[in-house]
């Protein structure tokens, strides 16, 4: 009725029972009891934290114990783990088990009832992450900013998105075993038989058998030799490839390619869409930016953009980010759209905590320990850039080292694979001899061998061995690809 007070709800009105399902719990345990098979159909997901009733927690973890020791899990074993007078539920131990057996539900519906338990599970943790960001909101300590708040609340959130990762915990060692074996058979099943997702570098390739989960893969160079470039090209080239089928259980499955995510620190969006649409298409970026391009050109160009716009590589710009900002952008990456390879260009440009601003030192640690935890976490490759000190100019060799990498020594231990940039030709252009002179044609050989050439050195790598692959390098387009081998060359004409 208009015009009345509507009665004010006390705070027991409106508090309200966390989601659970008790009959449920019963019901599954009860089957279980009877049929210890029935365990096996849930015990790959359920856990005992997922029964809400305390009760059924600590039962459930008896039966867990019994059944994976080979013992068998019924009321008359499992009373022997209660104490003769203990109650629940006002019954005695032997007279609530004989009950749940009584209660029991069909084995056929059990993988149900388990995951009605697991699902309310997930719903009482999201409640209770939801508890905890309001009250950390009202009662925040000054010295935690709402930013670290947002990044904490979406770590929580990942963990409770992805299945099992939250609880972590020990492998079996055969069931790392199980895992190995699956991993070559799918290597002598793809197409170039490699055990990771190809650069589309042939001889990269074969050197490192593709890029390989959980791997961080560092890729150092001095200016100008090429290193975003070559992260670009290995990035678009996965990006290209990339084919899905989706699973049984309605998932989606990468079996080519993969989905990318690219930071660009350095550059801007549509730089590195440029340098992209510029190897493509086999114009200069130069020209694209003057906009001096023919007609045939500019066609060319809108096609390959035509092409390229399924494309499922995505760019986040933001400059100068954190690394706690980082991984919080690529889980939700991850969650949303699927992450099948992470770049980051580059590593110096990220920050690290409040807590080691100051120490660049400590703060690249931090960053490429925080690098390596997220490879680990998303389970995907992350292609990490690094600048190379100045000491290699010093050198006569100019060919890097490990010990070149600035900050090196987190660097070099945490990378499982370093990969340097090195074109020969550049540092000969700077060292042309004066025309007629008796070093020039010592120069002018040198300088048209090493011509159009670069040099990918694998300096370390944990599962493989060290080498070097030779590639073909065009500045025009900056674009790194296959030399062509000797026998496939073109016969010399006369």
């Amino acid at each position: 009725m208009k015009g009345t007070l509507q009665k004010v709800e006390t705070e027991e009105d409106i508090q309200r029972l966390a989601p659970h399902n008790a009959e449920a719990e019963r019901q599954l345990l009860g089957a279980i009891l009877v049929n210890n098979e029935t365990f096996y159909r849930v015990s790959d997901f359920l856990e005992p934290l997922h029964f809400f009733v305390p009760s059924h927690h600590d039962i459930y973890e008896k039966i867990s114990h019994l059944i994976r020791a080979g013992k068998t899990a019924s009321p008359i074993t499992l009373k022997t783990f209660y104490p003769a007078d203990a109650k629940i539920a006002d019954l005695s131990a032997t007279q609530f088990l004989l009950r749940l057996a009584g209660d029991a539900a069909s084995i056929i519906n059990a993988e149900d009832y388990g995951r009605t338990i697991y699902d309310l599970a997930i719903r009482r943790n999201l409640i209770r992450i939801g508890e905890d960001m309001v009250n950390i909101a009202f009662d925040a300590p000054i010295d935690v900013p709402p930013g670290q708040q947002i990044d904490d609340a979406e770590r929580r959130l990942f963990e409770l998105a992805e299945t099992g990762r939250s609880e972590g915990g020990f492998v079996a060692f055969g069931d790392a075993l199980t895992e190995t074996i699956e991993m070559a058979h799918a290597a002598y099943n793809r197409e170039g038989a490699l055990s990771g997702t190809s650069t589309g570098l042939r001889e990269l390739d074969k050197l490192m058998g593709g890029l390989q989960q959980s791997d961080l893969i560092v890729l150092a160079g001095r200016p100008a030799m090429g290193k975003t470039s070559l992260a670009t090209n290995i990035a678009y080239n996965i990006a290209q490839a990339f084919k899905s089928e989706e699973q049984q259980d309605g998932s989606v499955k990468t079996v080519n390619g993969g989905v990318v995510g690219f930071f660009s620190l350095e550059m801007s969006a549509e730089q590195l869409a440029t340098r992209i649409i510029s190897e493509q298409a086999e114009i200069s970026s130069s020209k694209i930016r003057r906009g001096d391009i023919t007609e045939a050109e500019f066609e060319k160009l809108a096609a390959c953009a035509q092409t390229m716009q399924s494309v499922p590589l995505h760019v986040d710009q933001t400059g100068g980010i954190s690394i706690a900002s980082l991984v919080a952008k690529a889980r939700r990456l991850k969650r949303q759209r699927g992450l099948d390879l992470l770049v980051v260009d580059y590593i110096q440009l990220l920050s690290g905590s409040a807590k080691n601003t100051g120490n660049r030192v400590q703060e690249i640690t931090e960053i490429t320990t925080g690098l390596k935890a997220l490879a680990k976490e998303l389970n995907v490759p992350i292609i990490a850039l690094s600048q190379l000190s100045r000491q290699v100019e010093s050198r006569d060799d100019k060919r890097p080292m490990m010990s070149d990498l600035r900050e090196s020594g987190s660097i070099e231990q945490d990378a499982d694979v370093i990969l340097f940039v090195y074109r020969e030709e550049y540092y000969l252009s700077k060292t042309e001899p004066e025309i007629g002179s008796p070093e020039y044609a010592a120069w002018e050989s040198k300088h048209e061998a090493a011509r159009g050439k670069a040099e990918v050195i694998i300096a370390k790598q944990r599962h493989g061995p060290t080498g070097t692959a030779n590639l073909h390098f065009q500045g025009e387009f900056t674009r790194f690809s296959d030399l062509a081998e000797d026998d496939h060359l073109p016969e010399r004409y006369e």
